[in-house]
């Protein structure tokens, strides 16, 4: 329960006069109960005629005592023509009595409402809502709750000015006021009525913390262009949208509004039009860890000069079979470092996570991941992937942490130019804590900035093969490159193995067989 005084009186007989519909003026009374909003059109009306009807003294008020059924739909009709409010020389219309009340609720019953352009209207009926959720049914999104936003027409904000500054004036001539916090907020009005509706229709609850967003967004195409000539001054962004309506006003003194727009708002001819019904997922992070056991496969699509080189990658070979599972819109692949194209990842594999965007389907058991992972491993034999499981955002920011920090080891085919002897490598096998100073390497300096790096080769244990080959396992620390390590990269990694060999020596294959990052993605 909740009532009009009879302070109300003034602003319920001025906006109703003027075109403004039984729930903006509920707002602009400063209700406060959500209730209240949810009652059908008619009844509202019905109330506000009768409060309008009493004459007694300033004690009296008026409760809204009519029943609470669900909202009904009421055809509104739009006459060819709405009042003009608004004299030529820009000042104040002055606002006539209701001489004929039954007229005036009639009018203002259907029209569409000159604050919020029909928003508070048709728009909070059944069928409306029907035609919403209907949207959502037929996107075939899995959900346990939702959120509801709605995107309004940047004039409604103009509109609220000028009924307000009218309103205020009324009041102040009253000896009293009206503050614009006071005014219940357009879109929490119009929540309030519509969040009930959808839940029962959806079958699950309203709720702000909720992935799953269903949105509307309104226009209203009659006044788009209404207040743009005389508004353009005041607006510093070039693009007229709410915000920059909303910070425009927040400059405009009241004079100044009042000599360039109308006040009160004039009454349109047409409600809004919902341009957009859309809904929206967030997103639904898997990770794992993959292993790649082919030499010529990059980990993420390799494209030069906008020409594809190989046909696929591992993100593509993972992400198309999540995507068709997920029914998700697009993804964004990460991965704990990479790998060239022609290093294998071995062991126990390389730890990535996926971002599915906009996903249609969430709840997976860990039976499904598992026959998801199966899927992905018999679909190509140039990966594998473990591990495969649903996890938290944060989760994917820890595996970035530290990299520098983390470990791995290698194992490296190496050629020299010079013939070599068992003797002549077994000193690599006691170098410990190797410190090298590595200069940017040539074959990624097109994509990384010029610096020298100082990494650590902390162990490293030799296998002779023959006399120009041999193989050498090497733990280091995360970062460090391997294939220059080598080589020497014509001397920006210093000391390398042709310098301490003191001979020529190149890498032929390079593995990684144990990457870092055990504990973030524990498995099974």
């Amino acid at each position: 329960m909740s009532s009009l005084t009879e302070k109300d009186r003034p602003i319920v007989q001025l906006l109703l006069n003027t075109g403004t519909c039984p729930r903006c003026i509920l707002r602009f009374c400063s209700v406060g109960s959500q209730m209240l909003y949810r009652h059908s059109y008619k009844d509202l009306m019905k109330v506000l005629k009768e409060f309008l009807k009493n004459n007694q003294e300033k004690e009296d008020t008026v409760c809204f005592d009519v029943a609470d059924p669900p909202c009904k739909r009421i055809r509104l009709e739009h006459p060819e023509e709405g009042p003009e409010d608004l004299n030529h020389n820009g000042a104040l219309q002055q606002i006539p009595c209701v001489d004929d009340e039954n007229t005036a609720m009639e009018n203002s019953a259907v029209k569409a409402c000159n604050v919020c352009l029909g928003i508070l209207q048709e728009f909070c009926e059944t069928d409306f809502v029907k035609k919403v959720c209907q949207k959502v049914n037929s996107a075939d999104y899995q959900f346990t709750s939702f959120v509801f936003s709605v995107s309004l027409p940047p004039q409604l904000s103009v509109r609220e000015r000028a009924a307000w500054l009218v309103l205020k004036q009324e009041m102040r001539n009253l000896g009293l006021s009206l503050a614009k916090d006071d005014i219940v907020q357009l879109k929490e009005a119009y929540k309030w009525i519509i969040h009930p509706q959808l839940s029962e229709e959806l079958g699950v609850p309203a709720d702000g913390k909720s992935l799953f967003e269903v949105s509307v967004v309104f226009a209203h195409p009659e006044t788009d262009e209404e207040f743009l000539d005389s508004f353009f001054y005041f607006i510093v962004q070039s693009v007229f949208t709410r915000m920059a309506v909303i910070k425009a006003l927040e400059k405009i003194k009241e004079e100044d509004f009042l000599k360039h727009f109308p006040c009160p708002p004039s009454s349109p001819k047409n409600l809004c039009v919902a341009l957009e019904i859309q809904c929206n997922n967030g997103a639904v992070f898997v990770a794992g860890r993959y292993n790649k056991y082919s030499r010529n496969l990059p980990q993420t699509p390799w494209i030069i000069d906008g020409e594809r080189k190989l046909e696929s990658s591992v993100e593509e070979l993972i992400s198309e079979h999540l995507m068709a599972e997920f029914k998700a819109d697009s993804f964004n692949f990460s991965s704990s470092g990479r790998e060239d194209v022609d290093v294998r990842t071995l062991g126990n594999g390389r730890p990535f996570a996926i971002e599915l965007v906009n996903p249609r389907r969430i709840h997976f058991t860990a039976e499904e991941m598992k026959r998801l992972q199966q899927t992905i491993n018999t679909s190509s034999d140039k990966i594998q992937v473990r591990d495969l499981q649903l996890v938290t955002r944060s989760a994917i920011g820890r595996m970035k942490e530290g990299e520098e920090e983390k470990t791995k080891t290698y194992s490296a085919l190496i050629w020299t130019d010079k013939a070599i002897q068992k003797e002549d490598i077994a000193f690599l096998d006691d170098i410990k804590e190797l410190k090298l100073d590595q200069k940017t390497p040539l074959r990624v300096l097109h994509r990384r900035p010029l610096a020298v790096r100082c990494r650590i080769i902390h162990t490293m244990r030799s296998e002779y093969i023959d006399e120009h080959h041999f193989r050498l396992h090497l733990k280091t620390q995360a970062g460090t490159y391997i294939k220059e390590f080598v080589h020497g990269d014509f001397g920006r990694t210093k000391p390398n193995i042709g310098s301490l060999l003191n001979r020529t020596a190149d890498i032929l294959e390079l593995d990684v067989e144990v990457s870092c990052l055990l504990f973030i993605f524990p498995g099974n």
